[in-house]
């Protein structure tokens, strides 16, 4: 099984026609993901590829398309107002791909979602995969193989390091979420958590951290209370420097709050089987399970 996405998924892109949108699309189509429709305003009644209907508004396109999921590829300056169209819609599933969205606009985009029927994966995200099946996002399909671990990271190139150590280890993954590095995020770890524990194929969950926030010791604490399955962790940014903002937007030390060995202890307090560094991911997982 999988938690979100699968293989009939009915999948909206915002941006198609962008470059970046009509690249990570198509790619999206190769992987074999359901993409039904397209949105680009003043692009309206062509097609994408030559096969995906393209509309000026989701509106439009929902006329004619069942849509479950949307992809957003839409530049910095207008994502809010297109994260704002798909929670109006009702779309379910929102996962944007964005990167330097205005923290002002998340604030605004925050509030809508907590009033609303969506959830939203992002922003500055890599997207979600359900292995061998569905695709919504820019994550390298090939290193990707259905198996037993469901990954949830902040960090998109970790994502794939811990991907495909566990591929090659020979575990796979059931799906991977790439939750995104920005102060505010659509959903934080325990969202995704609760449905890896619910999911009876998912045996073991790997949780990529940074630096910066509680989002991590908030997760560990969920896993203590609430989860029987075991979770290995890792945290980035060991050797950060306090005050100096390291990648991601979110990913800074401030006060003394968030750094590495404070996550790292408290979330070894709370039973999560720790990765020294991203080379032992999947070694982890396997004495994690016990193998």
């Amino acid at each position: 099984m999988s938690i979100l996405v699968n293989k009939d998924t009915n999948v909206l892109v915002q941006g198609i026609t962008g470059k970046e949108g009509s690249f990570h699309a198509q790619k999206c189509l190769e992987y074999g993901t359901k993409i039904v429709a397209g949105v680009t305003p003043f692009k309206g009644k062509t097609l994408f590829n030559g096969s995906v209907p393209v509309f000026n508004t989701i509106e439009e396109a929902k006329k004619e398309h069942l849509i479950d999921a949307t992809m957003i590829f839409v530049p910095a300056g207008f994502a809010a107002s297109g994260i704002t169209e798909a929670i109006e819609a009702e779309i379910s599933l929102i996962v944007c791909i964005t990167e330097g969205i205005p923290v002002s606009d998340m604030l605004n985009v925050k509030s809508a979602l907590n009033c609303s029927k969506s959830m939203m994966i992002g922003p500055n995200c890599p997207g979600i995969i359900t292995a061998d099946e569905c695709k919504i996002g820019i994550m390298p399909g090939f290193i990707h193989k259905k198996g037993s671990v469901g990954v949830l990271s902040r960090s998109g190139t970790l994502t794939y390091e811990a991907v495909n150590q566990l591929t090659g280890a020979g575990f796979g993954e059931t799906t991977c979420i790439g939750i995104g590095g920005d102060p505010i995020i659509g959903s934080s770890f325990i969202t995704f958590l609760k449905m890896f524990e619910e999911d009876p194929e998912t045996k073991a969950v790997v949780m990529i951290g940074e630096i910066g926030g509680t989002a991590e010791e908030e997760a560990s604490e969920f896993v203590k209370n609430h989860m029987k399955k075991p979770v290995v962790g890792f945290i980035a940014g060991k050797t950060a420097p306090a005050g100096k903002r390291m990648g991601h937007a979110g990913a800074i030390i401030s006060g003394g709050v968030g750094t590495a060995s404070e996550k790292l202890k408290t979330m070894e307090k709370n039973g999560v089987y720790i990765a020294d560094n991203p080379s032992v991911i999947a070694e982890t997982v396997k004495a994690a399970l016990k193998i």
